[in-house]
């Protein structure tokens, strides 16, 4: 019995064998009637490429249309020509801070265009006041401060710095200016006391010390003007009170 079941175990594999083999040469028959062997898979074969529509193009890359770069060469240029000449004459008239500029409207104030007078004071006390008024037809300036000289001293009193003014006091016609001369000192201090009977009054230019023009000589009272060696004089001033010191 077991040589029976062996026997039927050999011939049913025998025949499986030729069952198989019988396929094989069946598609070895069709391969030679047109059916194409796919053969082996290669790596472009095994990646799915996504379908491109009928049609669609890849988009390229922009180039920009020849006329609308920004760098190319032009010939267009601004031409013009004009002729324009233009010639005036004129002055700027107006008011000047600097007096030496103003030489047109207004002059110096001097002895030719001014009435000068002096009168001593009470008080303060030992001072004697100058009064300028302008008798021309212009404004005049007063600058810096009068020179006084009495009889035939031999020296100039000196100015009191301390009364200089912010500016040149300027004079319209019929206007008068002041300045102050402090005669002798107080305490008697001063030296070389004396009296003057006459009084010239020298007026200064557009620069320290320089002429202003021509000079007064203003009337003084009968008994004189008393003096010493403390005298002094004030800077000229737009009114009484500054040049008294008031």
């Amino acid at each position: 019995m077991t040589a029976l079941r062996a026997t039927r175990t050999t011939r049913r594999l025998a025949g499986a064998a030729a069952v198989a083999l019988a396929a094989l040469a069946l598609t070895a028959c069709q391969n030679g009637t047109g059916l194409k062997d796919g053969g082996a898979a290669t790596a472009s074969d095994s990646t799915t490429a996504s379908p491109t529509p009928t049609g669609a193009t890849s988009p390229a890359p922009s180039t920009p249309a020849p006329d609308s770069t920004k760098t190319g060469t032009g010939t267009g240029k601004a031409t013009g020509s004009g002729t324009g000449s233009g010639s005036g004459s004129g002055e700027a008239k107006g008011g000047s801070s600097d007096p030496a500029a103003a030489t047109g409207n207004r002059v110096l104030c001097n002895g030719s265009n001014t009435e000068v007078t002096v009168q001593p004071v009470a008080r303060p006390l030992n001072h004697m006041l100058i009064s300028v008024k302008n008798t021309g037809s212009k404004s005049c300036d007063l600058t810096y401060y009068p020179v006084l000289r009495f009889d035939e001293m031999q020296w100039a009193p000196a100015p009191r710095q301390e009364t200089h003014p912010q500016a040149v006091v300027s004079l319209a016609p019929g206007q008068s200016g002041h300045a102050a001369a402090m005669l002798a000192a107080a305490d008697g201090s001063g030296e070389g006391g004396t009296t003057g009977q006459k009084l010239t009054i020298a007026f200064q230019g557009r620069t320290p010390n320089s002429s202003g023009g021509a000079s007064a000589t203003p009337s003084l009272p009968a008994k004189g003007i008393y003096y010493d060696s403390s005298l002094t004089v004030t800077y000229w001033q737009q009114n009484i009170e500054d040049a008294l010191g008031s």
